[in-house]
């Protein structure tokens, strides 16, 4: 059977209309209680679950996380009108405004031939919508505080870059990476604990400028892909010592090193 088929109506308006229920005095004491501050985990959460999904093209899954963020949005809709805020509408109308007004080499008759083209047309749009804005005090100014250490990283010196601070090639990156690691391995050899965290950050935000600069992948995708990797590798390590009827803390350092080559040499 289509999943389409499951349920007779399954518009916008259909979730709405659940989530309202959910939050009426005959609704769920639990959905009842919750805030705009209460769901921001659990948002975050299903955004974790669905670029989860995603990087395990996992279609069902991505299928149905994207539901439960569709979900999570409503929910704060619900709330918001409740206090004579906002509604679920208002929202469309604005992402709905908002992507006409921010294309209008589709809508209107500016031009774009590359994906280039669209970003300066973008930007330019941008900047006028902020005119009506109140006036920032810093172009790094609008950075999500909630967005993790890697991409608030990536975030500011993409807008740095913006205006000309920016490196010209990829060389010059990797010069001042060993720059920053002749400098944390000086602090290490100073004994100053402080300063090596401090050096140790700047090598961090080196690396995040490098990735940036390659526009390939974002940090936090090769940071998860590298996670990834090591827990592949150290399952190996757990699952060959079980074999061996041996167990983590009863094996030696030699040993769960000679299976972690196994486990490269097999990847």
């Amino acid at each position: 059977m289509d999943k389409k088929e499951d349920q007779a109506d399954v518009s916008a308006e259909a979730l709405l209309k659940v989530m309202e229920k959910l939050r009426s005095p005959e609704g769920c004491p639990w959905d009842r209680q919750q805030t705009h501050e209460t769901l921001k985990l659990y948002l975050a959460e299903e955004c974790a679950e669905l670029i989860d999904a995603i990087d395990n093209d996992d279609q069902d899954g991505i299928c149905e996380e994207l539901g439960d963020v569709l979900m999570n949005i409503v929910f704060n809709c619900v709330i918001a009108n409740e206090k004579g805020h906002f509604h679920f509408n208002d929202v469309l109308a604005g992402i709905i405004s908002k992507m006409i007004r921010r294309h209008p080499h589709v809508f209107g008759d500016a031009k774009a031939e590359s994906a280039d083209d669209v970003v300066i047309v973008w930007e330019k749009i941008k900047q006028r919508e902020k005119q009506h804005r109140a006036v920032a005090e810093s172009v790094l100014d609008g950075i999500p505080r909630s967005l993790s250490a890697l991409l608030t990283a990536r975030a500011a010196q993409r807008k740095a870059a913006k205006y000309g601070f920016d490196w010209s090639s990829e060389a010059q990156i990797m010069e001042k990476i060993d720059e920053e690691l002749a400098e944390l391995k000086a602090a290490m050899t100073s004994g100053n604990q402080e300063h090596v965290d401090e050096e140790i950050g700047d090598v961090l935000f080196s690396m995040v400028n490098l990735i940036r600069f390659r526009d390939r992948a974002t940090p936090e995708d090769l940071l998860n892909a590298a996670t990834r990797k090591f827990k592949t590798r150290f399952q190996y390590i757990e699952k060959e010592l079980k074999a061996a009827g041996k167990t983590l803390p009863g094996a030696s350092l030699e040993e769960m090193e000679m299976l972690w080559q196994e486990a490269k040499r097999n990847q």
